[in-house]
């Protein structure tokens, strides 16, 4: 009879993963290797590498985006959707009315004049006429609309197509789809001046997909590129291949760890975060570097905080980056509600002249017709002066609130139509009439101008296939090439 003392002893177990591998012959830890599994399927194959380049679903005419975000609503009234009506009625109730987030009067005029571009005649602000010097290549929509007035849930569905829930960003769903073809830098990256955004890093977030598709924040307000990218250079005083053995070593670990994980996505993330670090320490010192740039292309763009965050994200498309994305600056700087006439013009001059450069040196690279340029806020602004309100205005009757019934944005390079005007607002420029496009269709376009249909570009999530355009979204076939 064998002695109590002599049974082998057995350790209780540490995690639910052991837990699962010891009860019930193991059948608990087959049914979760088995959705591991599903998730690995899901997040693009087997690769160690999330970030490895990918074959769109069908060929695609963009390879890449820069997303020009101006944060806080443009005004399409006094920037790309010009309303003769409007100097009619000033100062004058118009016969439309809808809901605003605030109070509004009458009619306000653009301060700002308009002229016709190009052999396609476009009429465009002069707040932007480096860009009207372009408008030949550019696709301007005049019929955009979302869903509420108000800058947060407006920031989500623009940059995420969802305004309440927690979702993934566009350049999260295109790095899950199409990888990076530069393994030395990130494949999505969000530039923003002095802070974040209202929202901060919802913005740019990889929400339920794997963390290695998450934006990197860059603040662009610096220079140095130790300041510009925190922790560029090794502290440790350490060569690099002393370095690199290190990391070895540590990799080395990590991936034992990794394996008694079932392969976990968040730890994975982690680890190749690791790598990328390594490996952003040169790339990321030339790519962030814009004085070795020619000084005629620096004077081209200009000197101002987004000129040069403009031609950085032209030398990060040049080097492979999949989706770029620049904000003006931190809060929501175009958010005019008063004194619009000072603002817009000051905003816009700090951005026009680069703008307009990107377009012109994208083309003389041959790099425009693979780069999709996207222009624009989360909503425009109404045609009606917001009336003064304490804690909303400085008590002027000078600005306007925001709308989202109808507003512009534009598109450039990429694959679409140049020269051209999709859709329409009312005569005041107040709600979108003609071709209406919803923020759903715009994500829909880009998509498909990328490779993807956005009806199949899929993440499995909590017991259902999610996506970018939710149910929702049609491409709009007219401003295609």
């Amino acid at each position: 009879m064998m002695n109590r003392n002599d049974l082998p002893r057995l350790t209780p177990p540490t995690t639910r993963r052991d837990f699962l591998q010891r009860s019930g012959m193991g059948m608990g830890s087959l049914g979760l290797a088995g959705l591991m599994a599903d998730v690995s399927n899901a997040a693009g194959g087997t690769t160690t590498n999330p970030m490895a380049p990918k074959t769109p679903q069908f060929p695609a005419k963009a390879k890449a985006v820069i997303h020009i975000f101006l944060n806080g609503g443009p005004s399409q009234v006094d920037t790309f959707d010009p309303k003769p009506a409007l100097d009619q009625y000033h100062g004058k109730a118009i016969p439309l009315s809808l809901r605003t987030e605030r109070e509004t009067g009458t009619a306000y005029r653009s301060p700002f004049k308009f002229t016709k571009y190009g052999q396609s005649g476009i009429e465009v602000s002069e707040l932007f006429s480096h860009v009207g010097e372009s408008i030949d290549d550019v696709c301007v929509i005049r019929s955009m609309h979302a869903n509420v007035p108000n800058h947060e849930p407006s920031l989500m569905l623009m940059n995420c197509g969802q305004s309440q829930f927690v979702r993934p960003a566009v350049g999260s769903w295109l790095t899950y789809g199409l990888g990076s073809e530069n393994q030395n830098l990130p494949g999505f990256i969000a530039m923003c001046p002095n802070g974040y955004p209202i929202k901060g890093a919802e913005n740019w977030q990889a929400g339920f997909l794997p963390g290695a598709y998450q934006g990197t924040y860059i603040d662009s307000k610096h220079q140095d590129i130790e300041k510009l990218i925190a922790n560029i250079k090794n502290a440790s005083g350490l060569d690099r291949t002393e370095q690199r053995r290190q990391l070895d070593l540590l990799q080395t670990m990590n991936q034992k760890h990794l394996r008694n994980r079932a392969n976990d996505a968040g730890l994975e993330a982690r680890v190749q975060s690791f790598e990328l670090a390594y490996r952003m320490q040169m790339e990321a010192t030339d790519a962030f570097d814009i004085n070795r740039e020619p000084q005629h292309i620096r004077d081209m763009y200009g000197d101002s905080v987004q000129s040069r965050q403009i031609l950085i994200a032209r030398r990060l498309i040049e080097r492979g980056v999949r989706y770029v994305q620049l904000w003006h600056g931190a809060g929501q700087p175009w958010d005019s509600h008063d004194k619009i006439e000072t603002n817009h013009r000051r905003l816009a001059g700090e951005c026009s002249q680069a703008i307009g450069a990107l377009i012109k040196d994208l083309k003389q690279r041959s790099l425009l017709d693979e780069t999709l340029i996207i222009w624009g806020g989360e909503f425009g602004r109404t045609p009606t002066v917001e009336l003064p309100k304490p804690g909303a205005n400085a008590g002027t009757n000078s600005g306007r609130d925001h709308n989202h019934h109808g507003f512009t944005m534009w598109l450039a390079g990429g694959g679409v139509k140049g020269g051209h005007v999709h859709g329409a607002t009312d005569d005041f420029g107040f709600q979108a009439v003609k071709d209406r496009v919803h923020v759903h269709d715009l994500h829909a376009t880009m998509l498909h101008l990328l490779g993807f249909d956005h009806e199949k570009l899929t993440y499995r999530y909590a017991g259902r296939d999610f996506r970018l355009t939710d149910v929702h979204g049609k491409v709009v076939h007219d401003i295609l090439a």
